[in-house]
């Protein structure tokens, strides 16, 4: 007889044999833990809670967004160099073969197209101009996640420091002489949960937009070596003579990867 082990399941069942309750119990506690943590902070876990909310719709949109297959698609050059043996007479195909396209290095090549047939430096002019615009729209969003791991962790200093202040202010109050020890430990626990909360919202956030850079920085050389490659190919052509050749004039793309 095949069984098959849940790992949630079986987590739950060894933390129930350690605390000697049943597993629905087991989750109750650590969802009311989660919650009295959340509570504890004070005021300052609602923003950081928004912010971390935010971050992650953010993070899951870039990483549909950011992927080969939407940016510069494997069949995408092969098959416009297929479709583009004649400049003028295959031009209107070939536009429409990139706006059916509708990917990034689609419209960078559309760019360049549309100004095939004048020199190399109008089209490398126009194919850079487009290709930056698409630098711009594939770094959307990153800004804001940038400033969300800086205030999350703003946040969290600041709940503490209020936190630190209600504390001593209620020590300062209490008549008794006796507890002040163990109600100033309880105000400074309480204060640096919202530190805690700040810091475990920040390191992700900080780790996912670095990797989601370098992803955007890899597919814009990639975009980069594609343009000088097209230009190369179909704009030399339609010269018809040996001009000046552009492996060394890079279209410049990476200038508009800024942090």
């Amino acid at each position: 007889m095949n069984v098959t082990l849940n790992p949630t399941e079986c987590a739950l069942s060894l933390l129930a044999q350690a605390t000697g309750q049943s597993p629905e119990a087991g989750t109750a506690a650590a969802v009311q833990s989660v919650w009295d943590f959340a509570v504890k902070g004070g005021p300052v876990m609602i923003p950081i809670g928004l912010c971390s909310l935010v971050a992650l719709t953010v993070i899951i949109e870039r990483v549909a967004s950011l992927r080969r297959s939407k940016i510069i698609p494997a069949e995408f050059m092969p098959g416009l160099k297929a479709i583009l043996q004649d400049v003028e007479e295959d031009r209107d195909k070939a536009l429409a073969y990139c706006e059916k396209d509708a990917s990034p290095m689609a419209r960078i090549a559309e760019a360049g197209i549309r100004k095939l047939g004048r020199s190399v430096e109008v089209v490398e002019k126009y194919v850079q101009d487009a290709g930056e615009r698409e630098v711009i729209k594939l770094r959307k969003h990153m800004r804001l996640l940038s400033v969300i791991a800086s205030i999350s962790t703003l946040l969290g200093l600041l709940g503490t420091i209020t936190g630190m202040i209600t504390a001593f202010q209620t020590v300062a109050a209490s008549a008794e002489a006796m507890g002040k020890t163990e109600l100033l430990a309880k105000g400074i626990y309480e204060a640096m949960i919202t530190t805690a909360a700040g810091l475990m919202v920040a390191i992700p956030v900080v780790l996912a937009y670095q990797w989601l850079l370098s992803r955007i920085e890899h597919f814009v050389g990639e975009m980069d070596r594609t343009a000088v490659e097209f230009i190369e190919e179909f704009a030399e052509t339609d010269r018809g003579v040996d001009g000046p050749r552009v492996e060394s004039a890079r279209i410049p793309f990476e200038a508009a990867v800024g942090g």
